[in-house]
């Protein structure tokens, strides 16, 4: 019958018991005469285990077999092997820890030569802590709230500072297997696996709502804490920057979004110069969507333009009321240097392309007809 000896946990040395005790099923031997039940203890002593047998044949060593366990002399404890809980005191142990493949060899290497280029941020970025725990002064360069990305200035040695490999986001494909490493829930150095789920998604930056375009989709976990981690491809290089994640509960539910490097480089090569990042404006604020739609039109609804900016100065119109309250609509931006314009995300992305100073041309629907009007572009007045 079964013991009422405590079984052990998943672990095969587990600190709270003595021993484990099953009975087995009666082996047959050569002769007629069936052999006693053997029955098998495992004593903890020391840093070995040793195994027990009582009513068997000291000349028959099947019954190991049956035990489906193997004793090897001197086994660290570190092999952890495994006993299973199953159905008619039937013991099973798994094997020694098999050999790593190739690819899981890969994914190891690849942790342990980028852990130690990222950085962990503390205190509101006045310290960073490296993957050896050595902590470092740090200064910040510039921010970019538009993109969710900031340049730090770290005080540690040079040695200390090893460079990810850089790769290219342009030619990722979906179902690319990639990597993320980050701090999730404080857990420092922690890696996770995926694939790329999705390209040229689109999401919205915390700080000023302004859409971030050419977003990468992929299910490795990320959590809070991964904000700021490198996204990697399977050569290790850098293809992207962790920076949210799609979750009711605030946990990871297999969405992820990372900024594409091919974005982050500009931002950084202008953080790195400048201290910012100069974005050219229209100088409007623009309706909802949702409000256009509602309008039956397609296109950015122009809401202010100030005076001073430059849509002001060439002329566009903003939406007003007249003397009775009625709502007088301001002009519809359809187009910008012949690009289609059917929403905010898309004037925000053709600005992106273009430069402060540049002269573009701004189709609108005015009332009942279109007109072309040559617009000077401008920073915002903070980046002047």
């Amino acid at each position: 019958s079964r013991s009422s000896t405590p079984r052990p946990s998943a672990r095969f040395f587990p600190s709270s018991f003595s021993s484990i005790s099953k009975s087995f099923p009666s082996r047959t031997s050569t002769s007629t005469a069936a052999a006693s039940p053997v029955l098998s203890f495992l004593h903890q002593g020391g840093n070995n285990f040793s195994l027990v047998r009582n009513n068997a044949d000291d000349d028959d060593p099947s019954w190991l077999h049956k035990l489906l366990l193997t004793t090897c002399a001197s086994v660290a404890l570190s092999l952890s092997l495994f006993v299973a809980d199953v159905d008619q005191a039937s013991a099973f142990v798994v094997t020694t820890p098999r050999k790593l493949q190739t690819d899981e060899l890969a994914t190891v290497r690849l942790f342990q030569e980028n852990t130690p280029s990222v950085v962990y941020i503390t205190n509101l970025a006045v310290k960073v802590t490296l993957a050896d725990q050595s902590t470092y002064d740090a200064k910040v360069v510039g921010f970019d709230q538009d993109k969710d990305v900031a340049v730090l200035r770290v005080d540690a040695p040079k040695e200390k500072l090893r460079p990810i490999p850089i790769g290219v986001s342009a030619d990722l494909l979906v179902g690319q297997k990639v990597y993320a490493i980050g701090n999730p829930f404080g857990l420092d150095h922690t890696l996770t696996t995926g694939v790329i789920s999705g390209l040229r998604r689109e999401i919205s930056s915390a700080a000023t709502g302004r859409p971030i375009q050419d977003v990468i989709q992929t299910d490795a976990a990320i959590n809070p804490g991964n904000s700021g981690g490198p996204l990697l491809d399977s050569s290790g290089s850098l293809i992207g920057i962790n920076t949210a994640i799609y979750s009711p509960s605030g946990a990871s539910s297999g969405v992820g979004f990372s900024i594409p490097v091919d974005t982050v480089g500009g931002i950084v090569d202008q953080l790195v110069k400048y201290g910012k990042v100069t974005r050219p404006i229209l100088g409007i604020k623009f309706a909802p969507d949702q409000s256009v739609e509602q309008l039956g039109v397609s296109g950015v609804l122009v809401l202010d333009a100030p005076a001073n900016g430059p849509a002001g100065k060439a002329g566009l119109l903003p939406t007003k009321r007249d003397a009775y309250g009625r709502l007088i609509l301001g002009d519809i931006i359809t187009s910008v240097n012949g690009k289609k314009v059917t929403n905010g995300s898309d004037l925000y992305r053709i600005l992106d392309q273009c430069e402060v100073g540049d002269t573009v041309t701004v189709e609108v629907l005015r009332g009942d007809h279109k007109e072309k009007i040559p617009v000077t572009l401008e920073p915002k007045p903070d980046q002047s």
